[in-house]
């Protein structure tokens, strides 16, 4: 038996359906609301942090070419004959570390070493470095790893060539060389 549309029965289904619909469509709304405001919330953070990486990207990327210029600079100088202008991509400190056959520390007697074992031009010979890796180590730290080779006659000591590691510190007067290991 079928009971009529208008029937307290019927009307109570209908009644019932339409609030369920309405609610429905109430929460789907609400839950595009949270989404919107979600993606909103989602999109300002990323407007923040973006410039930030950018920036730190930028940073590191400046620290990576003064590094490099440093150490072109100390080939030119190396090349030149020069030892004190070479010297000047280390720190003048007596913290200053070189690691070779000995540790030397402070940056007199490096420079010193340096004199002794290169007291000439010939001696120096032509300097190339290779396969330079500059890693950033932060705002003022940087580890550079590379290749040496010197070009030399025999009587002026022949070829050498090694491998490096640097820690470069940013100082007032620019990147500089805190420890140098060499072999």
């Amino acid at each position: 038996m079928e009971r009529a549309r208008g029937s307290p029965r019927n009307s109570m289904r209908e009644d019932y359906g339409a609030v369920v619909r309405k609610k429905s469509m109430s929460e789907a709304a609400t839950g595009t609301r949270w989404f919107r405001r979600f993606v909103a919330a989602l999109a300002g953070t990323a407007l923040l942090i973006l410039p930030v990486l950018f920036s730190l990207r930028a940073q590191s990327q400046s620290a990576q070419d003064a590094v490099r210029a440093v150490l072109t600079a100390q080939q030119t100088a190396w090349n030149a004959g020069d030892v004190d202008a070479f010297m000047s991509g280390y720190e003048s400190s007596d913290a200053t570390t070189f690691v070779g056959a000995t540790i030397t520390k402070g940056y007199k007697q490096v420079l010193e070493n340096y004199r002794h074992r290169y007291p000439t031009k010939e001696k120096m010979g032509r300097l190339t470095f290779a396969a330079i890796e500059v890693t950033p180590l932060g705002a003022e730290f940087a580890s550079v790893i590379g290749r040496f080779h010197l070009d030399r006659t025999a009587e002026a000591g022949g070829p050498a060539s090694g491998i490096f590691t640097l820690l470069f510190r940013k100082t007032a007067s620019g990147w500089r060389i805190i420890l140098d290991h060499t072999s």
